[in-house]
């Protein structure tokens, strides 16, 4: 009788989607990010932190966007990113849709997602993205896609945003704050979006102040303070910790 086939050493880890040692970032010598540590599989999660902690400068960082420059390590399955270009690190399967929409005013919808479309690299994220599909996601903006980015409400820009970053067909997507700006009625779909996107196999990096985007989308939850991550707890724990919430982020505690 054949012995068995050993099976792998529990021991041995799954590769990272995204992981971060020991970065650190500057503007001048000014440091922004100081020795942040995390990795995330394929799964979301958010970091939530104050303005000015350094949460847009991680994801400058994890994108290649310069300023600022970075030290240490961030690798997207397996690949090193630090002193790469931003849209090498793009092609590489990572969507973005940065803090404020940075939609130009002159560009239709439809021409959005065309020129993001063909600016992608084929980042395998296996979800098929593309204009109709987003149409399909977003029937608002099928509806206004020959108007131009500046003839948009908040809602439909940021729509746009997400839109534009899904048609690259990325297998993480990052999200800096992208509840800014929005009535609560739009948060509320924005939410469900990002749970059905979620639920379709994206992983998402949430970068948000808004607890209760940021805990409605991810069990995970990473608090920056001051450019490093200060702690880590679950969302179940932090939306019922309000001493918590007023220590680190400085808000009222949220609603029950």
């Amino acid at each position: 009788m054949s012995e068995p086939v050993a099976e792998p050493a529990a021991t041995v880890a799954a590769e990272a989607l995204l992981e971060v040692e020991g970065l650190s970032a500057f503007y001048g010598k000014a440091r922004a990010l100081d020795d942040v540590n995390f990795r995330m599989e394929h799964e979301s999660i958010a970091i939530v932190g104050r303005n000015g902690m350094g949460k847009t400068t991680l994801c400058n960082a994890i994108m290649g966007i310069s300023p600022p420059s970075a030290t240490g390590s961030i690798r997207f399955a397996g690949r090193e990113l630090v002193g790469g270009q931003s849209h090498r690190i793009a092609r590489q399967g990572i969507g973005y849709v940065p803090q404020g929409r940075r939609l130009f005013p002159s560009l239709t919808v439809d021409e959005h997602l065309r020129i993001a479309s063909r600016g992608a690299g084929g980042g395998d994220g296996g979800q098929g993205w593309n204009r109709d599909r987003v149409y399909d996601l977003f029937p608002r903006l099928a509806e206004r896609k020959r108007n131009g980015g500046a003839q948009l409400s908040g809602g439909e820009q940021q729509m746009l945003a997400i839109g534009r970053a899904l048609v690259t067909n990325p297998r993480l997507i990052v999200m800096d704050e992208p509840s800014e700006g929005l009535a609560p009625a739009i948060i509320e779909n924005m939410v469900e979006t990002f749970q059905q996107l979620e639920r379709d196999g994206l992983a998402i990096l949430l970068i948000e102040q808004n607890l209760g985007v940021a805990t409605a989308l991810a069990e995970r939850q990473l608090i920056m303070v001051a450019g490093s991550i200060a702690a880590e707890t679950t969302a179940t724990a932090l939306a019922a910790d309000s001493e918590l919430q007023r220590r680190y982020l400085g808000v009222e505690p949220l609603a029950h």
